[in-house]
């Protein structure tokens, strides 16, 4: 069998790996939702409900207090693990808004300056290509957390006439030893970004690294869209 059609086909064993964990992750997500979430509200409301018919003794109040405090924990925690296993604004409200949010929230929590270039319009592209471009987004803003030591970071979307591109820019250390991987041949250590490009040749598109004008990097994923039907 020639070596082509075997790096298809794992191409495409790839690709079907991808939307089984994908779907996995959000139907897990949705359980924790509708079940954990449901019952953790319920315990709120019945909590409330009990310690407004417990005695007025400071020893009982602050007991409730605690367990409210643990509970509203719990309810956080709950929420940022559905958040982390699947992003439910990409399908209910679109690529613009769950983008836009996750830049916002990397910046608050990573202390830098945080910019989103968006088009106006919500891109018109599948749903596939929605979660390819999200998952970009999150490894490259991962990776800036870990590795850029960057003080800004630029996410930009273009929507083209035939192709949807993003691109995470930093201003950190740079390549370094990737360099010669820039062209994306082979990136040791780098499994995440490796997987997406995967993704992304799978669709039809490419992913690069490159030196953003000699300091820091550059992550630009090209997906084309399809055609549209007569």
């Amino acid at each position: 069998m020639p070596a082509n059609t075997d790096a298809a086909e794992l191409r495409e064993l790839l690709a079907y790996v991808n939307n089984c964990w994908d779907d996995e992750r959000r139907a897990l997500s949705r359980q924790m939702h509708d079940s954990l979430g449901s019952s953790l509200t319920a315990l709120t409301m019945h909590l409330g409900l009990l310690t407004s018919k417990l005695p007025q003794e400071p020893a009982l109040l602050d007991r409730a207090a605690q367990m409210k405090h643990l509970l509203h924990t719990i309810i956080e925690t709950n929420r940022a693990m559905q958040h982390k296993l699947w992003n439910d604004k990409l399908e209910f409200l679109g690529l613009r808004v769950a983008l836009g949010e996750l830049v916002a929230q990397f910046g608050a929590e990573q202390h830098l300056s945080a910019r989103c270039s968006l088009p106006e319009d919500e891109p018109a592209c599948p749903r596939g290509h929605r979660v390819v471009l999200l998952r970009a987004a999150e490894e490259g803003l991962r990776n800036v957390a870990l590795h850029a030591r960057a003080s800004s970071i630029d996410v930009i979307v273009d929507d083209l006439e035939d192709s949807i591109v993003l691109m995470v820019k930093d201003d950190g250390v740079g390549l370094g030893d990737a360099g010669a991987h820039a062209a994306g041949a082979d990136w040791p250590g780098r499994h995440g970004l490796r997987m997406l490009r995967e993704r992304a040749v799978f669709l039809g598109g490419g992913l690069s690294l490159t030196a953003n004008n000699g300091r820091g990097v550059v992550l630009a994923v090209t997906l084309p869209k399809p055609p549209v039907p007569a």
